[in-house]
């Protein structure tokens, strides 16, 4: 169902890269993490935590992991994903900092949290197909 994940983080002067980084490996555990540091507002350091991951197995696990969180969550995806699918079937997910720091997954629409883009397997790799795909899987699950 998943070609591959991206995930990107930043984390803040008053933040803790550990943490975080835990955090981030609650929610992808094979994460092999790039890190980067950026000039910030201020003249303050940011640093970027960034890979993907494109291994069948590990994206596997994702979507079970996803489809297991709470149902609310997922009822709320359900209608949110035209708006979170672009038109080349990716679909753009952010998760909860502190709650992953936390062993949770929540999804946020905050911009201060983990940014996933997820390449869902459709052919032709379109919008409508992704929905759809998702779709059926959410409500296999919420039924």
């Amino acid at each position: 169902m998943i070609h591959n994940i991206r995930y990107r983080l930043f984390v803040y002067k008053n933040e803790n890269e550990e943490e975080l980084t835990q955090g981030l490996k609650n929610i992808l555990p094979t994460a092999k993490i790039d890190r980067e540091i950026a000039e910030g507002v201020f003249e303050d350091k940011i640093i970027i935590l960034s890979g993907k991951i494109d291994n069948k197995k590990e994206t596997k696990e994702f979507a079970n992991n996803l489809f297991n969180i709470d149902k609310e969550d997922l009822e709320k995806l359900s209608k949110d994903l035209h708006k979170k699918i672009d038109e080349n079937g990716n679909l753009f997910l952010r998760f909860s900092k502190n709650r992953a720091c936390e062993e949770k997954w929540e999804i946020s629409e905050s911009g201060d949290s983990i940014h996933l883009k997820i390449k869902i397997a459709t052919y032709p790799a379109k919008k409508e197909i992704a929905i759809k795909l998702l779709n059926e899987a959410i409500n296999e699950v919420l039924n």
